[in-house]
Formats: C-alpha cells, structure tokens, sequence
C-alpha cells in the first residue's frame, strides 16, 4: 500500500508539472553572464547552486524546462507501467515522450542523440547546451527499447540503430588488449566505465532486436574493457587516464548503472561466466558496502552524508533487477524504497534532493530526483 500511494502521489506531481522541472545542474540557463567571470565563475556557480539549501532559480531568471534525460526515463518508466496493464491514459503520455525525443533531437547530427537541455561547466570541460553524450543518449535509448518492446513502432527501433551508428562514428574509441572504451562526449577522448557500459547495454539490445552480430561483438568488448578494472573488491572507480594510468575515485550510485549494464548484455548476449562472476561481486559489494542497514544509501564510499535521492533510486533499481542472484536483494529494495517514501518525499508528491544531518534541500528536481524515483518505484513495483 505504502509504494501504491507514493508512485501515485509521485506521478501526480510529475503530471501536474506537465513533465517540466528544475535540475541540479541548470544554473547556466539564467541570464546572469557568469562567463565573465572568468573559467571559474560558471564552475563555481553550478557547485553553488547544487549545495544551496534555498531554490532561487526564480530570482535568477531559470526556468523549468524539459530535459530529454527525463523524458528519456520517464518514457521508461511509463512503458513498464504499460507492460502490466494496458491503460489507453498510459499509452498517450508514452507516445507524448517519444515524439518529444524525436522532434528535440541534437541539432547538426544526422544521427538521433541527446545532450542536456543547459550548458554544463566542470575544472576539466565545458559542454554546449544540448551537446550531445553517450549517457543522456544512452538512457533515452533504455526508454526507447521499452516503447518498442510495448508497441512494436518501427520508428523506435529505426531510432535505436541510430543512437548506436552515432556512438559508433561520432564519439572517440580507445581499442587496447583489453577491450573498448568509447568517449563520453564529442568534446575529449576518455575512459568512463559506466558510460562506455552504456554504450555496450544499447548494442547488446540491438543485437536482441537485430541478430546482427556486429552489435553483439561492440558490446562484449566494451565490457571486457570494463571488467578488467573492476577491484577485487567488487567496485570500480569512476574513470581512468590510460595514459597516466591513474583513476578517478568516485564510488557511489555510478556502481549500480555498471552492474545495471553488465546484467544486460548478458540478458542480451548470452551467458558468460566472466562477466556473470564480475555481476555477483559487484553487487556483492554494492549491497554490503553502499547502504545502511536501515536502507539509507552511503553518498560516496566512504563518506556518510548527504544522504542522495539519485542513490536511494538507483539502489532500489539495482537490487530489483539483479534480485535473482540473492534472496536478500528484493527485501532490501524494499526497505530502501521504504526508507526514501518516508524520509524523502514531500506530502506533495515529490521527492527531495539531499538530506543532511542538520537539514534537507527540498527543491524538487525533474530529472534527479522525480524520474528517477518512478523509475525505481515502478521496477519494485513490478517486481512484486
């Protein structure tokens, strides 16, 4: 009854917003010139903004918009729903996404892409509004291989070997003994590992769809390259630098998109005992390491706080989906979203984004906080 209510009360919100919504990441949509500020004013204003407990997005002229990441997962999420109960009233709203994503494509591709609906700042990197990544395309690709699979809309999967010729001639690749490595963005050859995961789950899909052996082949070497970093722990970092050889330390719900990952190239590809045994220790590590026992997620291994509304989502989703490999996983799924539904949901609906010791930041994010949250809630649910 708890997880009935809150998706409900959660979808409402999400309706009644028609779908748009601030972002954690949005700051750069105001009209203030930080630029002039130098290479550090945009940088130091996003960071700002993502650790502001009071939502001034108004006073600074941002707007709520559509993202295409959460229309991506949103689009997702409805499938499933649709899946299990064929609601004329669901199929609209999934149409709706679809469209959206294909009339709000990357301009200047002739592939189908996605980039974030902002400009995007970090020390290393500065993306263009809409500039188009392997993640932001990868998890509107997720959405859209579960529209397929509910209406068999040949556009979709037109769509889906699209996204996958663009990953595959417009991003760098890394080729070494190990494996592939596909780039993040168009911007910088790098090494990901749970973006170049992504890249591998969407081939492993298309391989599902077409047969073709091509995709089947991109994705195992995209996951080899991948399993070869994995600790003995079970975890991976976030990225590397293969020519320093030195990675990026950053292990929090970025883990459970790499196990998300692995779990389907081996639904799509077949078994593989290698990457089976990476999967278990994984989420082995994952499970043991990342939550409380109460079912309040750890931010980054191994620091406490805050408690993250993106960790709380992904764990319930990771745990649902690979609940196959331990009878304690589907019971914690459940705890965490029973934790989350009572600690981070507003009686409005929404979820909220952190939650300190002290204090909560309550702004309610579209992308990371509400999407992601129905998603999780609706694989539970459908679990059940």
């Amino acid at each position: 009854m708890i997880l009935k209510d809150s998706i409900n009360k959660l979808k409402a919100y999400i309706e009644a917003e028609e779908f748009k919504g601030y972002d954690p990441y949005d700051t750069l949509n105001s009209p203030i010139p930080f630029h002039w500020l130098g290479k550090w004013g945009p940088v130091l204003a996003i960071q700002f903004q993502k650790r502001n407990p009071f939502n001034i997005r108004g006073l600074l002229g941002i707007k709520k918009a559509y993202n295409p990441k959460a229309i991506g997962l949103l689009l997702h999420a409805y499938s499933l729903e649709y899946q299990n109960n064929k609601s004329e009233e669901v199929l609209k709203k999934m149409d709706f996404f679809f469209n959206w994503l294909i009339e709000n494509r990357t301009k200047g591709y002739d592939e189908y892409c996605w980039g974030y609906n902002f400009d995007w700042a970090s020390p290393v990197k500065f993306l263009e509004k809409h500039s188009p990544t392997i993640v932001v395309s990868g998890f509107v690709s997720k959405g859209i291989f579960e529209y397929y699979q509910s209406t068999k809309n040949p556009k979709a999967l037109e769509v889906l070997k699209s996204v996958g010729n663009f990953i595959e001639t417009k991003l760098a690749w890394t080729k070494t003994e190990k494996g592939y490595c596909v780039s993040y963005s168009t911007k910088a050859v790098d090494c990901c590992y749970n973006a170049n995961m992504l890249g591998a789950e969407l081939y492993a899909r298309l391989f599902f769809l077409t047969k073709e052996e091509k995709y089947k082949e991109l994705a195992c070497k995209m996951t080899d390259f991948t399993i070869a970093y994995q600790k003995e722990s079970g975890l991976w970092n976030y990225s590397i630098d293969l020519k320093t050889g030195l990675e990026r330390t950053q292990i929090d719900f970025h883990q459970g998109y790499v196990l998300d990952s692995i779990y389907y190239v081996l639904k799509y590809c077949g078994e593989n005992a290698l990457y089976l045994e990476a999967l278990k220790i994984g989420v082995d590590y994952y499970f043991k390491n990342q939550f409380k026992d109460s079912g309040r997620s750890i931010f980054r291994v191994p620091n406490q706080y805050p408690v993250e509304i993106h960790n709380q989502a992904q764990g319930i989703i990771t745990l649902a989906r690979l609940s196959f490999l331990s009878e304690e996983y589907a019971p914690f799924a459940t705890k965490i979203a029973k934790w989350t539904v009572e600690n981070m949901q507003s009686k409005k609906g929404h979820f909220y984004y952190k939650k300190y010791p002290l204090y909560t930041i309550k702004t309610p994010f579209m992308r990371w906080s509400q999407a992601w949250m129905l998603l999780a809630l609706t694989e539970l649910k459908n679990l059940k």
